[in-house]
């Protein structure tokens, strides 16, 4: 399993419908929950067998005359995994301090021999993005890339949703539209490297068969905090078995991190 596709299932995007259940848009909370510096670094590994790091970095950046929010997601593998196979993916986005929508992605991928470069922008005015690689697509409203709606969940306010109620969102990747759906869990206490932390739990709803064989195989847990962090990623793949992704180490985040006694 390459480093790049285990880092865009955190993302997901192996994710569908969401049977018949109704669809919340919940409200987001006024205070962002992350700031400029952020530095949030991962370990990804297959059972005792570490295979690779992951880092989500984010800065100010200047867009078209405004100051944005540039996030980059690196994923990089290690040890025996890069003797094997390199992989070096680089996922950026330009997106809006309040919203939280898009201005610009590039995705610039290496994995052994192959490489793929590609830049998309957004044009809010008619719901369109223009690719590089396709040119012009008509997009849905208010659509987010892999890197700005992993923000936008940690804006979610969590407390206004009930055990069991699905969220929705639309993202763009790869020239393509994804839906993605999860489900809040509620909250579990995780024990971690730093402590014991009380933690929001979604389940993104994923496709069963080639990768996952059933549709909670993937479970993320974030810090019931005024951080919201991405703590730990648990996989059931298919043929690989269980994935773990933890995190190792942060910088500049905006609050101590609660931990329980």
């Amino acid at each position: 399993m390459k480093v790049y596709l285990l880092f865009v299932i955190i993302l997901i995007l192996q994710v569908f419908s969401a049977n018949a259940q109704e669809i919340i848009n919940p409200p987001v909370k006024n205070k962002t929950p992350f700031i400029s510096g952020e530095i949030l670094n991962y370990q990804i590994r297959y059972g005792l067998i570490t295979a690779g790091i992951a880092r989500l970095l984010l800065t100010e950046a200047e867009f078209n005359n405004k100051t944005v929010f540039h996030s980059q997601t690196i994923g990089q593998t290690t040890g025996i995994a890069e003797k094997l196979y390199g992989v070096n993916d680089i996922y950026e986005s330009w997106f809006d301090k309040k919203s939280n929508l898009p201005y610009k992605q590039i995705r610039n991928i290496k994995e052994g021999s192959y490489t793929r470069y590609n830049e998309v922008t957004y044009n809010r005015k008619n719901n369109s993005v223009n690719s590089k690689l396709s040119g012009k697509h008509d997009v849905p409203d208010n659509i987010l890339d892999l890197s700005s709606a992993l923000y936008y969940i940690r804006r979610i306010d969590f407390s206004k949703l009930q055990e069991n109620d699905v969220v929705f969102i639309n993202m763009y990747f790869s020239d393509e539209i994804f839906p993605f759906h999860f489900i809040f869990k509620g909250e579990e206490i995780i024990k971690t490297k730093f402590g014991r932390i009380n933690c929001i739990k979604i389940n993104p709803v994923v496709e069963v068969g080639r990768i996952f064989k059933k549709s909670n195989d993937l479970t993320i847990w974030f810090t019931n905090d005024d951080n919201f962090i991405p703590i730990l990623i648990k996989m059931d793949i298919r043929i690989v078995g269980a994935v773990n992704i933890k995190l190792i180490s942060y910088e500049n985040i905006v609050n101590p991190i609660l931990f329980l006694e």
